[in-house]
Order: C-alpha cells, then sequence, then structure tokens
C-alpha cells in the first residue's frame, strides 16, 4: 500500500554541511563542502548556561529540530516529534564506562541525566513548552528509516509531527563495537495533508529488501554517521524535481519514496 504525506520543512546540520541551504547547493554540484568544518550550532532554545553544557547530541538534535520548525512556520508548542538516534550519545556513554571502572563516586549527575536515549526530546519538550508526544527511537543502521516511518505514521494520526534524527562520533573503546563517525542532524515537519506551507508532496511504502537497495551515492557527506542515508532523502528534496529512492528499514524490508516539489 503506498501512503502520501507532505513535507513542510526540513533542516538539516553536519559540519561539512551546515544547513540545508549549504547542503542543498552542494547536492546540486554548485558548491563544496565546508572548509573549514562549521563548529557545532548553538541552539538558542536553551539558556546561555544550559547551552554551554548541553552535550553535543542535544546541540545538534535542538538546532534542526527549531529550524525544521521555522521553515514550516509551525509552532512546536502542540507538535507531536519522534526523536531517533542510533546509540545515543556515544561520548558519555564512553565517559560512563571509564569512571565506573576506575572510580564510581567521580559520576557527574548532569552528565548521567544527559545519557539517556531521550535527553535530546526530553531538553525539547522543557524548551518548547511542549506537552504533546514525545517518541524517541533507535534501531543502529536503520534508525532513520524507522524513525522517519514512525514519524509519518504519528503525522497521519495528528495532522503534523515533528521527526529529528542526530548522531555523534563514537569514543573510546565504544568504536571497536560501533564506529561512528562525525556529527549529523536532520530534522522535517511532515503533514498529512496540503497547507499554503507544505514544499513537497512525498509518497511512501515498504516493501522487501532486494540487491541494489543499499547504494547511497551521498553517504560521504556525513563521513561515517550511522544515520548517512538520511542524505538521499535530502539531495532529492534539493534536486527539485520528482525522485524516488529506497532507504533499508530491517533486514528484510525496505522503504521505498518518491518526493516531489509542490512548485
Amino acid at each position: 500500500m503506498t501512503h502520501v504525506a507532505w513535507l513542510d520543512g526540513v533542516a538539516l546540520w553536519s559540519p561539512r554541511l551546515p544547513g540545508y541551504a549549504h547542503a542543498a547547493r552542494v547536492f546540486r554540484g554548485i558548491a563544496a563542502p565546508a572548509d573549514p568544518p562549521a563548529a557545532r550550532p548553538a541552539p538558542a532554545l536553551l539558556a546561555p548556561t544550559e547551552r554551554r553544557r548541553a552535550p553535543d547530541t542535544v546541540a545538534i538534535a535542538l538546532a534542526v529540530a527549531s529550524e525544521a520548525c521555522a521553515a514550516a512556520g509551525v509552532e512546536p508548542t502542540g507538535l507531536a516529534s519522534v526523536f531517533a538516534s542510533s546509540e545515543g550519545d556515544l561520548a558519555i556513554s564512553d565517559y560512563m564506562c571509564a569512571t565506573l571502572a576506575s572510580d564510581p563516586k567521580l559520576i557527574s549527575p548532569t552528565r548521567f541525566h544527559n545519557s539517556v536515549h531521550n535527553a535530546a526530546s526530553g531538553y525539547w519538550t522543557i524548551a518548547t513548552g511542549c506537552h504533546a508526544p514525545a517518541t524517541s527511537v533507535s534501531a543502529w543502521r536503520e534508525t532513520w528509516a524507522t524513525g522517519l516511518v514512525e514519524a509519518l505514521l504519528q503525522a497521519r494520526d495528528a495532522g503534523r509531527a515533528l521527526y529529528v534524527a542526530y548522531d555523534i562520533e563514537a569514543a573510546g573503546p565504544m568504536r571497536t563495537v560501533c564506529d561512528a563517525r562525525g556529527m549529523l542532524g536532520t530534522a522535517l515537519v511532515a503533514a498529512s495533508e496540503a497547507s499554503a506551507a507544505s514544499r513537497w508532496r512525498l509518497e511512501w511504502s515498504t516493501r522487501a529488501r532486494r540487491d541494489g537497495d543499499d547504494v547511497a551515492p551521498h553517504a560521504h557527506h556525513a563521513e561515517g554517521s550511522p544515520i548517512a542515508r538520511a542524505l538521499e532523502l535530502y539531495a532529492a528534496l534539493a534536486a527539485e524535481s520528482v525522485r524516488t529512492l529506497t532507504l533499508p528499514l530491517s533486514r528484510g524490508l525496505t522503504l521505498e519514496l518518491t518526493v516531489e516539489p509542490t512548485a
């Protein structure tokens, strides 16, 4: 069965693609990735002290979430949200493991509460005063597509939903388990019906995986991020023409997307 949704606003950030506008020019071949790489964003939603203490995962997630809502022209207060990350904050996980092994009494309470998988969604709902449902998703290499499906289903029920995905670099011995590299954050606002804010029409469906479904020509821009497959959708959006792409959803399923600009 094919489903239809609308994308009202999108956002993207990585050190070499600092913002969707810059990324779109890179995807079109009319600009180069940022050199030197950009510093991590500083989300204005947080107070200065919280902004300084916020881990990379929170800073990136809130920055792209805010940008996507602004691009869609929607207030986040009543917006259902889905936050997805393949492994959460790997840097804090490494810190906690090392500290527990050496001197557990030195564990920082602030870093501990930032270690939970839904930390970014918690910061978001508190900062925006949002009381709508917030969901956290993790599915390793299939995280981005899995989170997108969840967000599209929530948008169908609630009218609109915010989808935010983010990952950062692995640290310490964690690298031997999950070789996540670079930083990447993406966000979009999906809607069940078209409006004046809608910029793309999205058809989506699932099917059995076939050979060739794992081709990812733009993934290198994310420098090894587990959610690098997200860039395939953003490249399709930047093309300003009808594009179809496939994303791995599980070992046996593929998510098929067709995007079409509304103007």
